[in-house]
């Protein structure tokens, strides 16, 4: 009879929090501090976050830019929405994120009078969350990336690639996204430049070797305590499918 394997998802929570510390650890000597600096002004993190989704970050980029050459946010709000998503058209589903964006934009300026985002700042993390999930077409992941890059607020993003990574080691049982934003926080110190280093620097692992088909595993800086290498040493199987007996 096959001994069962202790894997690390079965762990108590103060486990898995000592093992996200470890992976922080790890991935900090891999890649290289991550400095909590913003990389762009929040309404564009924001914008930019939205059209993010199943896009390429060079696709991302050049939609945005596009889009921006419509003119200013009240000119975005007043176009046709045919014209948003033909200036969008290189970022995934252009005809479904364009309306999205326009009601976005005037959700805010109805609110806010503006395009000012700088009041979340000041508001408890709870309320800044649900003020921007509130929003049309905003997701706890985009609230989040806007809360921690722009405000330095103590949230942690979680994208496919963080998703995926935690999921595959351990650090939490197999979840939907929405749910493993609550599960890895908790997990977590109330430390935003521990949090946007830990964040980035999944991203890249995710990107770079623990990706959705065929991950890297003999390249994995993480291989020793991961559940999904401990199941299936080098033929860990496409993150989608369901998990197959070892």
């Amino acid at each position: 009879m096959t001994e069962r394997l202790d894997l690390n998802a079965a762990r108590p929570e103060p486990e898995r929090a000592e093992l996200l510390g470890w992976m922080f650890g790890q991935l900090h000597t891999e890649y290289g501090e991550r400095p909590l600096v913003p990389r762009r002004e929040p309404m564009h993190e924001l914008i930019s976050t939205i059209l993010s989704q199943r896009t390429t970050h060079q696709d991302e980029e050049a939609a945005y830019h596009e889009l921006r050459e419509l003119g200013d946010w009240d000119a975005i709000i007043q176009a046709p929405t045919e014209q948003i998503a033909h200036a969008i058209r290189r970022s995934n589903y252009p005809e479904s994120k364009a309306p999205r964006i326009q009601a976005t934009l005037r959700a805010i300026r109805e609110q806010r009078g503006g395009y000012d985002l700088d009041f979340l700042a000041d508001l408890p993390v709870k309320d800044a969350l649900k003020w921007l999930t509130d929003l049309p077409g905003v997701g706890v992941k985009t609230a989040s990336l806007v809360l921690l890059f722009n405000y330095a607020r103590p949230v942690f993003p979680v994208d496919t690639h963080v998703h995926r990574v935690t999921t595959r080691v351990g650090v939490i049982p197999r979840m939907g996204e929405q749910a493993a934003h609550r599960a890895l926080l908790k997990l977590l110190p109330p430390d935003p430049p521990l949090l946007y280093e830990l964040h980035i620097n999944l991203l890249r692992h995710g990107q770079k070797v623990c990706t959705w088909a065929r991950p890297k595993c003999p390249a994995c800086v993480l291989r020793e305590r991961c559940d999904a290498f401990a199941l299936y040493g080098n033929h860990v199987p496409s993150f989608s499918e369901k998990p197959a007996k070892p």
